[in-house]
C-alpha cells in the first residue's frame, strides 16, 4: 500500500520528468551491458550519444574498437566513441541513426529512443523494420 501511495504521489509531481523536448533525454544513461554509460547530447539541430564510462574502460581507459567489422576503424578508441547520431523529435520518442554497440560491432542504421519515465530510456537499433533489438537504459543519478 505505502508503494501505491508512493507512486501515486511521484505521478503527481510535475518535476517528476524531465522539460519535453530534447532536454529529457540530455545526460547520462546506464546500458545493460558491463556498467556502461553513454552521454547523450545537442550535436547540431539533433541529438547524439558518446560512450563516457564502463567496466572495460575502467579497466584498460585506451581500449580500441577492435569488434568493429570496418578494419580501417578497430584502432579508434572506445572512449569518447559516438554510438548514437541524428535523434530528432520528443517530447517521448526520437527517431535517427545510425546507433553502434561497440561491445558486439553491431550497428544499426536507424532507431529509436523511447522515454518511457524520467529515468528509463527505451533504445531500439533495427536493421530492417522487422529486425530489431530493444535495450532499457536508466539514468544515472
Amino acid at each position: 500500500m505505502k508503494r501505491a501511495l508512493l507512486a501515486l504521489a511521484l505521478l503527481s509531481v510535475p518535476s517528476a520528468l524531465p522539460a519535453a523536448g530534447e532536454e529529457a533525454l540530455i545526460g547520462r544513461w546506464n546500458t545493460q551491458k558491463q556498467g556502461g554509460v553513454v552521454e547523450i547530447h545537442r550535436c547540431g539541430q539533433a541529438l547524439c550519444g558518446r560512450v563516457v564510462d564502463g567496466a572495460p574502460l575502467r579497466a584498460n581507459p585506451d581500449q580500441r574498437d577492435t569488434r568493429n567489422p570496418d578494419k580501417a576503424l578497430r584502432g579508434r578508441r572506445v572512449m569518447g566513441l559516438r554510438v548514437l547520431h541524428g535523434f530528432t523529435g520528443g517530447p517521448r520518442e526520437w527517431k535517427g541513426g545510425p546507433l553502434y554497440d561497440p561491445e558486439t560491432g553491431d550497428g544499426a542504421k536507424s532507431g529509436t529512443l523511447t522515454l518511457v519515465d524520467a529515468s528509463t530510456l527505451k533504445v531500439k537499433g533495427c536493421l530492417m523494420a522487422f529486425l530489431c533489438r530493444t535495450q532499457t537504459w536508466t539514468r544515472v543519478r
